[in-house]
C-alpha cells in the first residue's frame, strides 16, 4: 500500500513562500485559537548535551483543516564560534490531525526565527504604546534581526538602538539595518541610557543571568523578552518582573522555562502575578495595557501552536504554488 508524497521545504522554500506579514498573521491566528480552542500545546521536552540542549515541541491547530506539528530543535549558542554551525538547527514534522499523515518536513531554524518575532510583534500591537519610536534590541544575533523587520511594519520607528556584548555584532547589525531597511540605527555602549531612552525593548541573548533591571527601564516602556527559553537562561531581574504587569504566551510554560520562572524561584513574585496569556489578550478575554505609564512585559518561551500554524500555511502555499521536494518515505 503506498501514500501521497511528502513534502520537504528548505529554509529557502520558506524564505520564498512567507512575508513577515505572514507570520504576523499566522501568529494571531495560533493565539486566536488557543483562546477559541481550535489549538492545543503539549508541555516541551529538554535533552540537555555538552555543548547545548534540544527542545521537542508538539501540539495541534484547526483553521480550515486540521494539523498536528512536532518539532525537534538543536540551541547550541556556541557553534558559530566553534564551528561555525547555526546555533539553532532542526526539523518540523507536519501531519494531518486527521488520520496521522505525514504531510510536510520543514526546515525549523527559519520558521522558530520568524514566528518568535511575530509573536513578540503581535504582543508589541497589543501592549506596547502605540506612539513608541525607539526601539532597543539587546542581543544582535539572527534574532534580534527577525524582530526589527517585524516591528518595523507596525511602529513608526525613529531609532533603533543595538546592544551586544560583542560590539563588532552590535556595529554589524546597526549597519545591515541602515542599508537594507533604511531606518537610524545605531550600536551603543551605554546600556543603561539606551535602555531609559527606548518604549519598546527585546531581549533576545543567550543570557543566563538578569541584566535588564527596573532601574534601567522607563514607564510605560513594552519589553520583550524571548531569551529564556530554556530553564536555566535568564534576562529580566525578578524585580523587574514584580514591577511589570506580565503577559505570558504560556504561563504553565514560562513558569518552567522562562523569566517567569526565576522571578518566583527569588520569591520577588508567585504565579498570579502574571496578568494574561497572550491568547486572552487577542481574544480580548483580558485586557491588555491598562495605564499609560506602567511597564508590560511578554515573557516569550515559544509555543508549538505558534509552530503549527506558520508550518501549516507555509505547506499549503507550497501545495498551491508548486514548491519544495517532493519524495517518498515510505510505502
Amino acid at each position: 500500500m503506498s501514500t501521497a508524497p511528502q513534502l520537504i521545504l528548505s529554509r529557502s522554500d520558506l524564505a520564498a513562500l512567507m512575508t513577515t506579514r505572514d507570520y504576523l498573521a499566522a501568529a494571531e491566528d495560533a493565539f486566536r485559537a488557543l483562546g477559541e480552542g481550535r489549538a492545543s500545546t503539549a508541555a516541551p521536552l529538554h535533552v540537555e548535551t555538552a555543548h547545548g540542549v534540544f527542545h521537542a515541541k508538539g501540539g495541534a491547530y484547526s483553521n480550515q483543516r486540521s494539523y498536528v506539528a512536532l518539532k525537534l530543535n538543536g540551541n547550541f549558542p556556541g557553534n558559530p564560534e566553534r564551528n561555525g554551525l547555526p546555533t539553532i538547527q532542526g526539523a518540523i514534522l507536519l501531519c494531518a490531525a486527521d488520520n496521522g499523515a505525514l504531510l510536510c518536513i520543514l526546515d525549523s531554524a527559519e520558521l522558530t526565527l520568524r514566528r518568535t518575532a511575530a509573536a513578540s510583534a503581535l504582543a508589541a500591537r497589543h501592549l506596547a504604546p502605540a506612539n513608541a519610536r525607539t526601539l532597543l534590541l539587546c542581543g544582535c544575533g539572527a534574532q534580534a534581526r527577525a524582530h526589527i523587520e517585524a516591528l518595523a511594519g507596525l511602529f513608526k520607528l525613529d531609532a533603533v538602538l543595538c546592544w551586544d556584548q560583542y560590539a563588532a555584532k552590535a556595529e554589524a547589525l546597526a549597519g545591515q539595518i541602515r542599508t537594507e531597511l533604511a531606518l537610524h540605527a545605531l550600536s551603543v555602549a551605554d546600556f543603561a541610557a539606551a535602555a531609559q531612552s527606548a518604549e519598546i525593548i527585546v531581549t533576545s541573548t543567550t543570557a543566563s543571568a538578569p541584566f535588564l533591571g527596573p532601574e534601567h527601564v522607563r514607564p510605560g516602556a513594552f519589553i520583550a523578552a524571548v531569551g529564556a527559553d530554556n530553564p536555566h537562561k535568564s534576562e529580566l531581574a525578578p524585580a523587574l518582573i514584580a514591577r511589570a504587569a506580565l503577559v505570558c504566551d504560556s504561563i504553565s510554560q514560562c513558569e518552567s522555562m522562562g523569566d517567569l520562572r526565576h522571578a518566583i524561584a527569588a520569591g520577588a513574585i508567585s504565579r498570579d502575578h502574571a496578568r494574561a496569556e497572550l491568547n486572552e489578550i487577542v481574544t480580548g478575554a483580558r485586557p491588555g495595557r491598562m495605564l499609560s505609564e506602567e511597564i508590560i512585559v511578554f515573557d516569550s518561551t515559544g509555543l508549538a501552536v505558534q509552530d503549527a500554524a506558520a508550518a501549516s500555511v507555509a505547506f499549503e502555499r507550497a501545495v498551491n504554488t508548486g514548491r519544495g521536494l517532493h519524495c517518498v518515505l515510505h510505502e
